[in-house]
């Protein structure tokens, strides 16, 4: 499952992200880049630094501080596209911000995990983990797919378009088995589920909150405010998951993961209810 399954699932996964992806996701930042730039610096700057601050505030242990910096620094899903359409926000900002932090995340994520690793687990930690071996698997299994998903739309867009509806349901049911294979492969469940929940609960609570009072203050109009909030606070659980599982090899790694993953469609349901009825008033 770990050694073969999920790398290969891993790469048909940011394939089909790359499937939905043209160079114009990156003008479309130059032409109205106001609440793209705020949104973009929610998702890639604030909230990996508010899992930094988090993992220090609740001192997790090592390994599960890694995996909540992990998800944090993951880019939106697909899932935020569709809880934006139907809490009636900005679809198009949405998508638009997904698209763009799929591309950056792939060249920083092997970065932000290499020093998470060398900060939280240095010498004398639990797990040992090679930062150059897996920085390289992590560029290979990231910004190989993704090229080639983006080089294949290019090329044949029909084909394109009829592939990335299956890759994201691929994506979802394959989130269900890895957090399944995360949570079994977890020595003293409860206890670890007990260390890693307040966090990665608070960090889902804090992101959304933060990103739409940041959008506020932009000044930026309520469709656009919820959009960004659900676009930071909705990850991409299947990637951070399979980068905890597939790459470095670690059910614990992963609990902070399992945790957000379970506890974002909650919170994102709450937010779709709440915005349908201010709409409505």
């Amino acid at each position: 499952m770990t050694t073969i399954m999920l790398p290969i699932a891993l790469f048909v996964i940011i394939f089909g992200m790359g499937l939905t992806l043209t160079p114009e996701d990156f003008l479309r930042v130059v032409r109205s880049p106001k609440a793209k730039l705020i949104g973009l610096s929610c998702q890639l700057v604030l909230l990996p630094l508010v899992a930094v601050a988090l993992a220090l505030a609740f001192r997790l242990p090592g390994e599960l501080a890694v995996g909540l910096i992990i998800v944090a620094s993951c880019p939106a899903g697909a899932v935020s596209n569709v809880l934006t359409h139907l809490a009636k926000g900005d679809t198009a900002l949405s998508v638009t911000l997904t698209s763009i932090s799929s591309i950056v995340s792939v060249f920083t994520l092997p970065w932000i995990i290499g020093w998470a690793m060398d900060y939280f687990l240095g010498a004398g930690a639990a797990v040992v983990l090679p930062f150059w071996k897996t920085l390289g698997q992590l560029a290979l299994v990231t910004i190989l797919p993704l090229l080639l998903g983006m080089l294949a739309k290019h090329a044949r867009p029909a084909l394109a378009a009829r592939l990335a509806r299956p890759a994201n349901v691929f994506s979802m049911i394959f989130l269900a088995v890895i957090i399944a294979a995360a949570v079994g492969g977890t020595e003293n469940l409860a206890e670890q589920f007990r260390r890693a929940g307040p966090a990665a609960i608070t960090l889902n609570i804090a992101a959304m909150a933060l990103a739409f009072f940041v959008a506020r203050l932009a000044g930026l109009a309520r469709p656009q405010r919820t959009a960004i909030s659900l676009e930071v606070g909705i990850q991409n659980g299947t990637l951070a998951l399979g980068i905890c599982l597939g790459l470095l090899h670690s059910p614990t790694i992963a609990m902070p993961a399992v945790v957000y993953c379970l506890f974002m469609f909650f919170s994102g349901g709450l937010v779709v209810a709440w915005s349908n009825r201010r709409a409505a008033e």
